[in-house]
């Protein structure tokens, strides 16, 4: 298929490549356009912008960075919407509004296009590794057809329900996230705290009941000192800030989210936004 791919950061660029290896033509587009340098290497064709790339695909993918880029891209002048040709299916795997997919859906159908939302999991290394979760809402013969594209990038693959419930299934990761990360680092902290040896700590409680894949792949991280982003503060921040508004909208409220999330706006004060979600570590001070 031609595909265009929009957004090639941190997990956009693994998961297109993956699409180039399976065979399929592609065009990408990033605001920065150097991050798209390795796929044109490969053959990928650069384009001028989103609107651009959809006029010349079959398939359109974006994982970009925030809701307001994700509506600019898609329901924006010149946008992806407006210039796909009818039956253009559309995927959406940024992290973004339930409500904002439902709007996206709803402007595709209206012009004869295919609409998904379809948010992932996995971190960096799930999209190196072809091992992300996918959280996928939309009509059931659009998934159907995403499906194949969709195994290339992830391991696990699941239809939600309708527009939107991708998106509301992938703030509800979020919300275990926040807490298992707030455990992860103050437990961590506390270990090296107590003069206790903290990769003999990580060994034994990674094969314990506190063991998740956050521990895991997050606590030698931390250990090494290495604070890079799979996943950037700065995106924990506006995933949460979204769960806590779609929280409030079915009458729910998560205490626990709003500390953790507390935490993370004081980190990204204090400097770290760029920072990987394993930052939090820093507050703790050892």
């Amino acid at each position: 298929m031609k595909i265009g791919f929009i957004g090639t950061g941190v997990m956009g660029l693994s998961m297109a490549g993956h699409l180039m290896d399976a065979g399929h033509e592609l065009c990408v587009y990033n605001r920065t356009a150097e991050k798209c340098e390795p796929l044109i290497a490969r053959g990928a064709k650069l384009m001028d912008g989103p609107g651009d790339a959809a006029d010349a695909s079959d398939a359109v993918f974006s994982i970009i960075g925030f809701p307001k880029d994700v509506e600019d891209v898609y329901l924006g002048p010149g946008g992806v919407i407006e210039r796909a040709r009818p039956g253009t299916l559309l995927v959406d795997m940024t992290t973004s509004s339930p409500s904002l997919a439902r709007k996206i859906y709803d402007a595709a159908k209206a012009r004869g296009l295919a609409a998904c939302d379809a948010p992932v999991t996995g971190g960096d290394r799930g999209a190196r590794d072809a091992t992300l979760s996918i959280l996928v809402g939309g009509d059931e013969s659009d998934v159907e057809r995403a499906m194949p594209l969709l195994r290339v990038m992830g391991r696990t693959i699941v239809h939600f329900g309708k527009a939107g419930c991708g998106q509301l299934a992938k703030l509800a990761n979020q919300i275990v996230i926040a807490g298992t990360m707030l455990g992860v680092c103050e437990g961590l902290s506390f270990a090296r705290g107590a003069g206790l040896d903290p990769a003999k700590f990580l060994e034994c409680a990674e094969a314990g009941s506190a063991g998740s894949w956050s521990l895991s792949n997050y606590g030698p991280r931390i250990l090494n000192g290495d604070f890079e982003p799979g996943f950037f503060v700065k995106h924990f921040i506006k995933d949460m800030k979204l769960a806590e508004e779609s929280s409030g909208e079915i009458g729910m409220n998560l205490d626990g989210l709003r500390a953790a999330l507390a935490q993370y706006e004081k980190l990204a004060a204090s400097g770290g936004a760029e920072n990987g979600t394993q930052g939090l570590f820093k507050l703790y001070g050892n």
